[in-house]
């Protein structure tokens, strides 16, 4: 017999997101629950061993597993229930406007969930080796970023004693240092683009202070090896196009792939939610609320971001949003649109409710040392905010108080160079 149970929020995923946000609910005396499809809370972060998380939300400075620790304290303390060791595999909607999660698990099988409301928080996963097509040989030795950083940091294992690192996202810089840090050494870090896709902090302690060679707008074009790796071939770009009669061959026995994350968001895809193509994940209002009521998004299921401090407040935003549903506000009715214009990739959410103060997010396409995001309705500059250092892989962020909200109508972003104003 299917086995049923009720709770008043069903949060998925016990990362830095999933934790915080069950954590204020439960606070509020919602009874909670937790949905994990590993063993333990704290998501990514307990692989993340190195420090500099926490700087924001808890005001001093922590590494990934000191935090992960902390937000699933809270989480106990607040009365949070858990249920690891389980994979959601479906949502749907009934008549009577709950929620039903179908959940699966070694130890309890198939088990059933109802909840008033649901709170997606699965995280991320990392584009791999296949979403590029790099050609050449299919030998052992090639990872991407966070498996390599888990045999390391989790499994205790050396991936390898000589690596290439191509893209140059955060966890790609971290694990640079890592390796170098466990004897491996890291012969190049290879980025098609003409800037680094990673912090600038990360690129100055992880690259520069241990003189790894960071090769921007080159490409991997073949991987060489049968058993196992035994080298990379790597051609610089012209106008996005390798050029191949310039390739050299870097010699190494392990390839690292940090090129990007995509939101964890199959599941939601299923339950109906509408995605955005600018970010793979929810659409979402004001309140963080999907197209489907009922059913919020936070952290990187929503969009990625560059800090968990982030994550944690975003998390908590949209839980008080959450009660507010439970307590009978219905925030998504009168909603407008939200666009990203020039030079922005995207912003979050993508609707807004008149005379409610919101935080927007975005991600910036340009690089420069001066840009200006501007906030425009019906024609009128809401609000600017000026930035001393805007780079695609720093999320940028832009408060509007409800006052600067009180018509309807189209709300648009777009970030200028300074120079141009």
């Amino acid at each position: 017999m299917i086995q049923e149970e009720k709770y008043e929020v069903a949060v998925i995923g016990a990362g830095a997101a999933g934790l915080c946000a069950a954590t204020v609910c439960a606070s509020a005396g919602r009874n909670t629950l937790v949905v994990d499809r590993e063993e333990h809370p704290g998501g990514i972060l307990r692989q993340c061993i190195h420090s500099g998380f926490g700087l924001r939300y808890f005001k001093e400075e922590l590494t990934g597993p000191e935090y992960a620790e902390r937000v699933a304290e809270k989480a106990e303390r607040a009365g949070v229930r858990f249920r690891f060791g389980t994979t959601v595999v479906s949502i749907r909607r009934e008549t009577d406007g709950a929620l039903c999660l179908t959940s699966l698990s070694t130890a309890e099988g198939v088990r059933i969930i109802r909840a008033d409301a649901v709170i997606l928080a699965m995280g991320c996963r990392e584009r791999t080796r296949g979403n590029l097509a790099v050609p050449g040989s299919r030998p052992a030795g090639v990872f991407t970023a966070g498996a390599a950083q888990r045999l390391l940091n989790i499994e205790g294992i050396l991936p390898g004693k000589k690596a290439v690192i191509a893209g140059s996202g955060d966890i790609g810089l971290i694990m640079a240092r890592r390796l170098t840090w466990a004897g491996i050494r890291v012969e190049a870090v290879v980025e098609i683009m003409p800037y680094p896709a990673g912090l600038t902090r990360n690129i100055v302690q992880c690259l520069d202070d241990f003189h790894i060679p960071l090769l921007l707008e080159h490409s991997l074009v073949n991987i060489l090896g049968h058993g196992r790796v035994e080298a990379v071939e790597v051609a610089p770009l012209s106008r996005g196009v390798p050029v191949t009669e310039r390739k050299f061959r870097i010699d190494c026995d392990t390839v690292l792939f940090s090129v990007g994350l995509i939101p964890e968001n199959e599941l939601s895809a299923e339950a109906g939610v509408e995605l955005n193509p600018a970010t793979g994940g929810p659409l979402v209002d004001s309140s963080y609320e999907t197209g489907v009521p009922g059913i919020f998004a936070c952290g990187n299921v929503l969009h990625v971001h560059d800090l968990v401090d982030f994550v944690s407040e975003e998390a908590e935003h949209a839980a008080r949003m959450v009660l507010r549903r439970l307590d009978g506000s219905d925030g998504g009715s009168g909603q407008f649109p939200v666009r990203a214009e020039s030079n922005l990739k995207y912003v979050v959410p993508n609707r807004f409710l008149p005379g409610c103060g919101t935080r927007f997010a975005f991600r910036s396409l340009i690089v420069c040392d001066d840009g200006v995001l501007e906030a425009e309705q019906n024609g009128k500059i809401l609000l600017s905010k000026r930035f001393s250092c805007v780079r695609p892989a720093e999320m940028l962020t832009l408060e509007v108080p409800g006052s600067l909200l009180k018509e309807p109508g189209e709300l648009k972003f777009r970030l200028r160079k300074g120079e141009e104003i």
